[in-house]
């Protein structure tokens, strides 16, 4: 979801990566190449070309295969490939679409709501999203380097109402195990804690991710864990992520999932039902239906008022209760998430 591209570290000689890493190696990062692999004509690449270098692309090759080869207006497509509808300027549609930069207490920690912060651990992604909105966040000097990070514990020590934290990003799960390790260690000796929450796209995009190893990690901490994923299209859900679900309901770890209402992705209540019900069958819960952020170059993908109080009224008439999402909008500055 972000611009900045992950470098994954040089290796000793003989010294073999882990799966996931190696897929990420070799995630599509072109549009020619993508097309090409969807067996689709490379139309208006001009365009497509010249987004992506105000946002470039990255699609792990898991989450290419899901799309349907030859259909241009294949949902999973539409998500990640640049347009040139990405460079015009819509009224309201800014940089900081949020609040973050007003939310950042330091480099890497933001505290918006009550009782937990959001820990920027990384700029990197699996997959650049093209809605996504920290795509012009200044990464640069935003995350929680190395040497910043004893900075951020200190802060979270000195205020006891914090009891959460969530992971985010980027995506928290493309640091490594060695270094989620420690980071994992040391927020578990923080007294007041008692919940970690990673939000992350990994299990959806590149399955590999959720290794023996990272369960192990996560299931051995004392902190309750929270995974939130982030799945759009019933689509992603492939075989390999319900696996990988049980997998971690298996290490203890709560699931909730949180996605994005998206015009010629996921606008209409068929998708959206099948999207919860697919999702409670992996054993995941439908957490958030967000209302697209405001972000520049996403104005495309925005839905209609009237679409949306459609959508609502559909969504509470074909799925039990447990099972709609809380439809909301991000207000920068507000207390808390505000329902729709």
């Amino acid at each position: 979801m972000l611009i900045a591209a992950h470098i994954i570290p040089e290796t000793r000689a003989g010294v073999q990566l882990p799966a996931w890493q190696t897929a990420l190696a070799e995630a599509f990062k072109d549009p020619q190449g993508l097309l090409s692999h969807l067996q689709l004509k490379p139309e208006n690449l001009a365009d497509r070309q010249l987004a992506q270098r105000q946002f470039s692309l990255k699609v792990p090759r898991h989450y290419a295969n899901l799309m349907t080869k030859g259909d241009p207006h294949d949902p999973l497509l539409r998500q990640v490939l640049p347009c040139r509808e990405e460079m015009v300027d819509t009224p309201g549609f800014i940089d900081d679409p949020v609040g973050d930069l007003q939310a950042k207490q330091q480099p890497g920690l933001l505290h918006k709501y009550q009782g937990r912060v959001l820990i920027l651990t990384t700029g990197a992604c699996g997959v650049h999203c093209r809605y996504c909105f920290r795509r012009h966040y200044p990464y640069q000097n935003g995350t929680a380097t190395p040497g910043q990070w004893q900075s951020i514990l200190d802060t979270i020590r000195r205020q006891a109402t914090i009891q959460e934290v969530i992971l985010s990003g980027g995506d928290p799960l493309m640091i490594n195990d060695q270094r989620l390790e420690k980071m994992l260690a040391e927020l578990q000796a923080l007294p007041q804690l008692k919940r970690l929450r990673l939000h992350s796209r990994l299990p959806v995009v590149l399955p590999q991710r959720i290794t023996p190893e990272l369960l192990e990690l996560l299931s051995s901490n004392r902190l309750q864990g929270v995974m939130v994923l982030h799945a759009n299209h019933p689509n992603e859900i492939s075989p390999e992520l319900a696996e990988a679900c049980e997998k971690m309901r298996a290490a203890g770890i709560t699931l909730l999932n949180q996605s994005v209402l998206l015009k010629g992705v996921n606008d209409d209540a068929e998708t959206l039902v099948r999207l919860s019900e697919r999702l409670f069958e992996i054993g995941v819960m439908p957490y958030y239906l967000h209302l697209l952020d405001r972000v520049s170059g996403a104005g495309h993908f925005e839905v209609e008022p009237d679409r949306i109080e459609l959508l609502k009224r559909q969504l509470l008439q074909q799925l039990p209760g447990y099972l709609v999402p809380r439809m909301v909008r991000e207000i920068a500055g507000e207390a808390s998430k505000t329902p729709v």
